[in-house]
């Protein structure tokens, strides 16, 4: 339950709901009529995601980054997700087949055992009129058996939550410098030998189970990589 509030809450404030401070503990237990424990559960998933500050003895307070970028990549809070407001990406599938993992360089480099059976989806991630990110995305066909054509198009991770209730429980994440080849230049309409973000992640169910692996190059101009680190104090 609380992993559903803390969903809500993150929506919230990067719809811009809570610009400066989280309403009270008390005044969440009533919004979502659970008990206190919850409500601080959820709070804290929240906060580990770098979007609270905590000032004791007042309360929690949005954290408002100090980003130039137009567009920031929380890598806490998940791949693909903005603390900025940008409007929906919108997609250009140009890939949707099977594949075998043995197939597929990225599935050695993520450590995926070569008899996995995978949909493989290569898409154009756009924000406007803007490439965004070239995504390319694997997901294990004995774990998501089928994959709408309507979802290629949108959010394929709200697809996966609303017909299997699979969410993203932890992920492991790689970033590298990528030089563009010849394919993946003339996809995303760039010369060959251009340098780019890369972020390469394998993505978890609560059982530990690998239901998705990707690849997003990105290409918007002024990104900007954000994660959030809690230090314990030694006091």
């Amino acid at each position: 339950m609380y992993h559903e509030i803390a969903e809500e809450l993150i929506k919230a404030i990067q719809a811009g709901k809570y610009t400066t401070k989280l309403p009270t503990e008390q005044e969440l237990m009533s919004e979502y009529q659970v008990s206190r424990n919850t409500i601080r559960r959820a709070i804290d998933v929240v906060y580990q995601h770098g979007l609270l500050r905590r000032v004791q003895g007042s309360g929690y307070y949005i954290n408002e980054l100090q980003l130039e970028g137009k567009m920031t990549v929380n890598l806490s809070i998940g791949a693909g997700k903005s603390l900025v407001k940008h409007g929906p990406l919108t997609s250009k599938v140009v890939t949707f087949d099977k594949v075998n993992a043995a197939e597929i360089p990225l599935a050695k480099t993520m450590k995926i055992s070569g008899a996995e059976d995978l949909w493989r989806i290569i898409r154009l991630r756009y924000t406007g009129d803007t490439l965004y990110a070239l995504e390319e995305a694997y997901y294990m066909r004995d774990v998501v058996p089928f994959v709408s054509t309507e979802a290629l198009n949108s959010s394929i991770f709200d697809f996966l939550k609303d017909t299997y209730d699979i969410v993203p429980y932890s992920s492991d994440d790689f970033m590298s410098v990528m030089t563009l080849g010849p394919d993946r230049a003339d996809l995303m309409e760039l010369k060959p030998g251009t340098s780019l973000i890369s972020l390469a992640q394998i993505n978890y169910m609560r059982n530990n189970v690998i239901f998705n692996f990707s690849r997003s190059v990105y290409a918007y101009p002024g990104m900007n990589f954000y994660f959030h680190s809690a230090h314990l104090s030694s006091n």
